[in-house]
């Protein structure tokens, strides 16, 4: 069971730590701001000590926020930054986009983080070449949490690397635990690769040696998990590169679907299928519960000079004020700086054939990102089967 950013029940982080700012882009997401808008606020008026700024059109936020509590406050941006567009030309043409200028509040230090539910790629561009990657990292990850029946763990590269490197897996390992000791609280994570058998170091070249990699390092590295096990909590980290990752989810969110009609269906055909949904409407709320993504909030974009959380496009008020809440919790437990330090620590041999100069690759981040890239979290909540009565 978790709490309602996705933490496991009685392990959540103290409300009352450091007050926090969050720059939200009001206008981003398939919804816009009469979704966004209103799920920001919710944060605000729950959270008195934090601040957040809503980053777009002024008019059209007032119109939708109607009174606003003290602290929430807006910025103006003329420009947006759409879901069909390409990021690269985007960001280029659009230097007034809300996406930037909620960016560039975190790079001032005017905002401890930011909250996007708009363009994914676009997003993540932005970051990477607005904030810069963390010193040692060579590719931020963008990781998404998935819920079992003991919590939640974590699954990264969602969308970021599609061509992840045996080195780029192992930093992946390290940040994704950092952020599973910090917002997740979880108490030395168990690290897992995602591959093709249990066997440890099973798979293709680059899981032998990442394998390897992560072997020599202090985290509590588990070996490999099979697809099988990503229900059964085998790991609270699991690692892959951003197409297995991407498949993965999806698989997750068809098959939630398809099970969640399969039950509408029995419960809807007949007098004896209304009945007994009944009888089972509790057990029923506690599985709608579990398959309930938008508890998580959004996907924290791990790697970056700042706390990035990238929701889904198809965001609603609720998930939006979740994934706020996540990036205050990455916020005051200072996740970006604990990565920054790991990696400041850890000695750095550029893999063979590697450019010499990573920062090279910054430069065409925004380039290369999917003309249409996916949100990395469900497109659409499991439906509840209590439609059915």
């Amino acid at each position: 069971m978790v709490d309602q950013i996705g933490h496991p029940f009685g392990q959540r982080n103290d409300p009352g730590g450091p007050a926090v700012t969050i720059a939200v882009d009001a206008m981003g997401g398939d919804y816009g701001p009469s979704e966004v808008v209103p799920g920001a606020i919710d944060h605000a008026r729950s959270h008195p000590a934090d601040r957040v700024i809503l980053v777009g059109d002024e008019t059209t936020i007032r119109t939708i926020a109607g009174e606003m509590p003290a602290n929430a406050e807006i910025i103006h941006a003329s420009q947006v930054i759409g879901m069909d567009e390409h990021p690269a030309l985007a960001l280029r043409e659009k230097k007034d986009a809300t996406i930037l200028v909620a960016t560039d509040l975190v790079k001032s230090g005017k905002a401890d983080a930011l909250v996007t539910a708009g363009h994914t790629g676009a997003g993540m561009a932005a970051a990477v070449l607005r904030l810069g990657r963390l010193p040692g990292v060579d590719r931020p990850a963008l990781a998404v949490q998935m819920t079992t029946d003991a919590g939640p763990m974590v699954l990264l590269d969602i969308g970021a690397n599609p061509d992840s490197s045996p080195e780029n897996l192992a930093q992946y390992a390290r940040m994704g635990a950092i952020f599973a000791e910090q917002v997740l609280r979880v108490v030395r994570p168990r690290v897992a690769l995602l591959s093709i058998g249990e066997e440890k170091g099973k798979g293709d070249a680059r899981i032998a040696r990442a394998t390897e990699l992560i072997d020599e390092t202090d985290l509590h590295f588990v070996g490999n998990v099979e697809g099988k096990d990503l229900t059964t909590h085998m790991a609270d980290v699991i690692v892959c590169d951003a197409v297995l990752g991407n498949v993965v989810i999806k698989f997750f969110e068809g098959l939630s679907g398809f099970i969640f009609d399969l039950f509408r269906k029995e419960f809807r055909g007949s007098l004896r299928g209304r009945l007994a949904y009944l009888l089972l409407r509790p057990g029923v709320a506690r599985i709608r519960n579990v398959f309930d993504y938008e508890r998580a909030g959004g996907s924290p974009l791990l790697g970056v000079r700042g706390t990035v959380i990238i929701t889904h496009g198809r965001a609603r008020r609720r998930m939006i004020r979740y994934g706020v809440g996540v990036a205050a919790t990455m916020a005051r437990t200072k996740v970006p700086e604990l990565i920054g330090a790991a990696f400041a620590s850890v000695p750095k041999e550029p893999p063979v054939g590697a450019p010499s100069a990573p920062e090279a690759a910054d430069a065409q981040v925004a380039a290369t990102v999917p003309e249409s890239a996916d949100a990395p979290v469900s497109e659409e909540p499991a439906q509840s089967v209590e439609s059915a009565s």
